[in-house]
């Protein structure tokens, strides 16, 4: 076969075979690797790019910076995101860890804000991490992470899902050892790819790494799945492509008519 048919075949296949095995969640992500338990990094491009690629794909989001709690609070926290949906969430953060207060333009062992001077520090005790409870849907999340791994550990994150079940995700930042990446500085943003992956809590643990670590996030963004920019759906890909095979024949047919001509 010839023609434009043939090319509007060959379209519509590759873009069905793309929906024959969806994943989860997309993903974002950018690290920026540093070495300095008291410098932190002056720019972080890579994260920032992950960041911008992330809220890009988002509307009317909500971020929790941290700075509106004093130094040594504990959990559990009541996070707002504020401008989420044009106003706030109440979130509740559980599990060890405290706020901690770092200067700007330093660093303490390794942990600093990438905005302000507040961050959520977690204790990380084998399996034992720190969750954050929605209290509804949540499509999107996404987050500064900072000095984590320096000591061996993988940070994974479980996305309990509205439709029962959880869906695990691993970061994919470097793993140093002995402090070898102190300081370093990734972003890491999770949007689902449909409602079937809608959640409505999540939990962080530190898995293959040490018995005890400690490391800090900063900057969580969440968003719902209408703030989420409209993508082409499996059914859309579908539709598009029969258009294409239907207008592909239109004209291979009208191509010979006029060579008949």
């Amino acid at each position: 076969m010839k023609g434009p048919l043939a090319i509007a075949l060959i379209a519509a296949g590759a873009m069905l075979a793309g929906t024959s095995a969806q994943a989860a969640f997309i993903t974002y992500f950018g690290e920026d690797l540093n070495n300095s338990a008291t410098v932190p990094l002056s720019e972080t491009p890579n994260s920032d790019a992950a960041e911008s690629a992330f809220l890009g794909s988002l509307s009317g989001v909500g971020t929790e910076d941290f700075e509106g709690f004093a130094t040594g609070t504990t959990a559990p926290l009541n996070l707002t995101f504020p401008g989420f949906g044009g106003g706030t969430l109440d979130a509740t953060l559980t599990g060890d860890g405290r706020i901690k207060t770092v200067s700007e333009g330093s660093a303490f062992a390794g942990r600093y804000s990438v905005s302000g001077t507040n961050t959520w520090r977690a204790d990380a005790t084998g399996d034992d991490g720190f969750g954050v409870d929605f209290g509804q849907d949540i499509a999107a999340f996404g987050f500064y992470g900072i000095d984590i791994g320096d000591f061996g550990g993988q940070l994974l994150i479980n996305f309990n899902l509205s439709s029962g079940g959880v869906h695990q995700e691993i970061v994919p930042h470097t793993v140093g050892s002995g402090g070898s990446t102190d300081g370093s500085v990734f972003y890491f943003g999770a949007i689902a790819s449909s409602e079937d992956f809608l959640f409505t809590s999540l939990d962080f643990d530190l898995v293959a790494g040490p018995t005890t670590d400690i490391f800090s996030f900063d900057n969580m963004t969440i968003g719902e799945l209408e703030q989420v920019t409209p993508v082409p759906t499996p059914g859309t890909l579908v539709l598009f492509a029969s258009g294409l095979l239907v207008a592909g024949s239109m004209l291979w047919r009208r191509k010979r008519s006029d060579s008949g001509s």
